[in-house]
């Protein structure tokens, strides 16, 4: 068993956190010995009120943790008010462009009632506050949470302080060795070193570049790497380097219960780790996902420019809603485009498995990679 300042700190068996949007991967992960962490960003205060009473359920004790998106610095402002402002922002040529990409790929109206993912609220919430993050928050804090990890930039004071006040380890991810100083002197208590290879919002520097740098600057706060790691070898890697555990999120994108669609997830399988992209044209900023129609599209002569964030996210989601359930449905023009936030690991994804074998055989596969290299140093004569 691998004994590190992270289990030390969670009172985990394994050193491995399990970061995912969908509820099951976060109770398979922790029941299996590692330490499952909801991505809470998307959620309804009541939505993620009902996910971690779910969880809670099925973690029996076990201990997990949540991922919000808390800015640092936030506008005074009506959330009407500032999504109005907002959309007017977004260039009429940039919704002409969508609308034809959806035209000429025949993608239909969504379907009335159909579940979407509110962009207007999650932007109004990021740049306002807007109560969205703060009921969040409440709602976090009113359960028994073992880690708090906040993924856009430094938390701020309030986070800070109603963790700590509550005995919640505070987690910050960095993509830079620059951005350490502030992370520290905002009071986190974990580090998270994501390389490039990482799905979603990515810097340029390698995993095993980072981890190393980070580590150096962190003095005596843990760090965890992440990105490239859905292996036991990976992670025997990570650790090799100082890590005190590893940060896991696109491995789950090849579990059964993972809430990705199966058009996404199919095409999951029949990907290389070369097919993945580091693209504005989702989010606003850089962020590595499957690589589809849908670039190709941005990438040609005379498409527009991607918009900041919020900016583009707010003028790509309905698209994204409409893509989503026209794939889903089965219509092979939405399926080329069609296209999920991924790291480089997609290539070794060979079939959809349950998260707790995807867990166990990470970490038993690490435990005995540790064994291999120390036969490495042994004395010869000695096992």
């Amino acid at each position: 068993m691998v004994r590190t300042a992270l289990t030390n700190m969670l009172g985990i068996e394994a050193p491995l956190v399990g970061f995912n949007r969908s509820p099951a991967v976060v109770a398979e992960v922790s029941n299996a010995g590692g330490f499952g962490v909801l991505g809470a960003s998307t959620f309804t205060p009541a939505e993620l009120d009902a996910a971690l009473s779910w969880i809670e359920e099925q973690v029996g004790g076990r201990p997990y943790g949540v991922d919000v998106l808390v800015p640092g610095h936030t506008a005074q402002s009506d959330p009407a008010d500032l999504i109005a402002s907002l959309r007017a922002q977004i260039p009429q040529g940039h919704r002409d462009f969508v609308e034809g990409l959806l035209e000429r790929y025949g993608i239909p109206e969504l379907p009335a009632g159909t579940p979407t993912v509110a962009t207007d609220e999650i932007a109004s919430a990021l740049a306002t506050g807007g109560g969205g993050v703060e009921a969040l928050l409440d709602v976090a804090f009113s359960h028994r949470i073992s880690l708090v990890a906040n993924a856009l930039g430094p938390p701020p004071p309030e986070l800070v302080s109603r963790a700590k006040a509550a005995g919640v380890p505070v987690a910050g991810l960095v993509g830079q060795g620059k951005h350490v100083a502030n992370q520290l002197e905002a009071g986190v208590d974990v580090l998270i070193a994501q390389g490039t290879e990482a799905g979603g919002h990515t810097g340029t520097v390698a995993t095993m570049v980072l981890t190393p740098e980070v580590i150096e600057l962190a003095g005596s706060v843990p760090v965890l790497a992440a990105g490239g790691i859905a292996s036991g070898p990976q992670m025997a890697a990570a650790l090799a380097l100082g890590a005190a555990g590893v940060w896991c999120g696109s491995v789950w994108l090849s579990s059964t219960e993972e809430v990705t669609g199966e058009a996404v997830k199919r095409k999951y399988l029949e990907a290389t780790s070369a097919d993945t992209v580091r693209s504005p044209t989702r989010t606003g900023k850089p962020a590595r996902q499957l690589r589809t129609a849908w670039h190709d599209e941005w990438d040609t002569l005379g498409a527009p420019s991607p918009l900041p964030m919020p900016l583009q996210p707010m003028l790509v989601q309905d698209a994204w809603n409409r893509i989503d359930a026209a794939a889903d449905a089965g219509n092979e023009d939405a399926r080329a485009l069609e296209s999920f936030f991924i790291g480089q690991v997609v290539g070794g994804f060979r079939r959809l498995r349950p998260t707790a074998e995807i867990t166990r055989e990470i970490i038993a596969d690490c435990e005995a990679r540790l064994h291999e290299l120390a036969r490495l140093t042994a004395t010869p004569g000695e096992p």
